[in-house]
């Protein structure tokens, strides 16, 4: 990042304070202690980019009685302390575009679902990724159509739902069929939310969904969306005596249309900060460069707002990851795009390429958190500052 500015430094503390409300671990654990669930043995299966910090959870709350444990999450998102508990199976899997792991990910996890003991109270811990990093493909169906399959979808640009949609006409345990192999056993199953209406029949693709003409017996919970996280950084602006606006309704569609719309907003109103929940889709070329939609975001809003020293523009996944990249997002200012310039690299050239990262990385601008244990989507924070 650039030099300490207290402007910025506010938004990055509004954006820590979204992610601690939708914790993995802290949202688990408060769900399952509010249920008063206490049975006597259970097994856990987490799927997820947040399933590591969601079983910590569920070992909080549950104790000795969370006998075993099968974790499938993205390459290093395990936390140490997940690693340490007893019984636990881990698998490290692919992710955005799914692989060979994905696939025996898949096929464990419907094994696993199958030869639960009867005296076993099942416990399934979902959060986005999910689709990604575990399948079992459809009699018939290749790993290579599948994964044509997520490169279009990706380079389209289309909506997570419809991606999702499209993932579960060709899968053996998606679209509620995970939960029909239960054989109307009960179970529970709790959901960290990065789709449009928070639908477990849409989280995961429905990996955990309900069963279509099947026995079920199995009770959802949703533990955390973008909602939460949009809440806690506008109480928190609110406590610093900050006004605030936050979005009522969720953001989606094309990346450089929500920048216009953006940084629009933050000129018509008053001086204060403006917080958005949602998820863009970015249209990629054939070759794209170093980047995810976050930071396109951001170099977009940065070109609107060259030389206005009154706005800032913060632009994050709530997973700590953008695209392919280490890095959650990007928080842009007034002076981003002179600081590219100094760098000599052209803006307009970097968002044809798709290459925003390389750009924002010489600016300063980029923004890295690690793993953060949840994954609700992307938070867009921006603020106006007064005379």
């Amino acid at each position: 990042m650039t030099s300490p500015d207290p402007r910025r430094q506010l938004l990055l503390e509004l954006f820590q304070a979204g992610l601690a409300r939708v914790e993995g671990r802290h949202c688990t654990g408060a769900a399952l202690r509010a249920a008063a669930w206490r049975p006597l043995r259970v097994w856990t299966a987490a799927v997820g980019k947040a399933a590591s910090a969601m079983v910590m959870g569920a070992h909080d709350a549950l104790g000795r009685a969370q006998e075993r444990v099968l974790l499938i999450t993205k390459d290093g998102h395990v936390a140490p302390e997940a690693r340490a508990l007893p019984d636990i199976e881990i698998h490290e899997s692919a992710h955005p575009l799914p692989d060979a792991r994905s696939i025996a990910a898949g096929e464990r996890l419907l094994r696993w679902t199958q030869e639960l003991p009867p005296d076993v109270e099942p416990l399934f811990l979902i959060s986005g990724g999910a689709s990604s990093l575990v399948e079992v493909l459809a009699p018939g169906v290749t790993l290579e159509e599948l994964k044509r399959l997520h490169d279009a979808g990706i380079a389209s640009g289309i909506a997570i739902a419809e991606l999702n949609a499209n993932r579960t006409r060709l899968s053996r345990i998606k679209g509620g069929r995970l939960t029909a192999a239960l054989a109307g056993r009960r179970a529970r199953a709790l959901f960290i939310s990065d789709v449009p209406g928070d639908d477990p029949a849409v989280i995961g693709s429905g990996l955990l969904g309900p069963a279509a003409g099947a026995a079920d017996a199995v009770e959802r919970t949703v533990v955390a969306s973008i909602d939460d996280a949009v809440a806690a950084a506008g109480a928190l602006a609110q406590a610093r005596g900050l006004g605030v606006r936050m979005a009522a309704e969720r953001f989606d569609g094309d990346v450089r249309r929500l920048a216009v719309r953006f940084t629009h907003e933050l000129d018509l109103y008053p001086a204060g900060v403006h917080i958005w929940g949602g998820e863009s889709v970015v249209r990629l070329p054939a070759h794209p460069g170093q980047g995810g939609r976050n930071q396109h975001l951001a170099l977009a809003a940065a070109r609107s707002i060259a030389g206005r020293r009154d706005l800032l523009l913060l632009a994050a996944g709530t997973d700590g990851t953008d695209g392919v990249t280490l890095d959650a997002g990007a928080l842009v200012d007034g002076e981003s795009c002179a600081r590219i310039a100094l760098a000599e690299l052209d803006v307009e050239d970097c968002l044809r390429r798709a290459d925003s990262g390389t750009a924002l990385a010489r600016a300063g601008d980029l923004i890295h958190t690690g793993p953060t244990g949840t994954n609700v989507g992307d938070l867009v924070i921006g603020a106006k500052c007064g005379s």
